[in-house]
């Protein structure tokens, strides 16, 4: 299976966020080093892993499922 290596500004395209919202507040919380991301070589370059955001997007409970557990 390939995989798809996104950067910073390509994911951000992809999900319509804002790439400094992805740099301060997704990484790290929500996408994980190893799991979402990794750095080729130990280096400061940080690569994304389509596959694996696509996946875990489509997992996390929508807002109107929470409202209704909440009931």
């Amino acid at each position: 299976m390939s995989q798809t290596y996104l950067t910073t500004e390509e994911l951000a395209e992809r999900i319509k966020y804002d790439p400094r919202t992805i740099r301060n507040q997704l990484k790290d919380s929500v996408l994980l080093e190893g799991v979402h991301y990794f750095r080729p070589f130990g280096g400061r370059k940080i690569l994304y892993v389509w596959e694996k955001i696509e996946a875990d997007m489509f997992k996390a409970p929508s807002i109107d499922t929470v409202a209704m557990a909440l009931q």
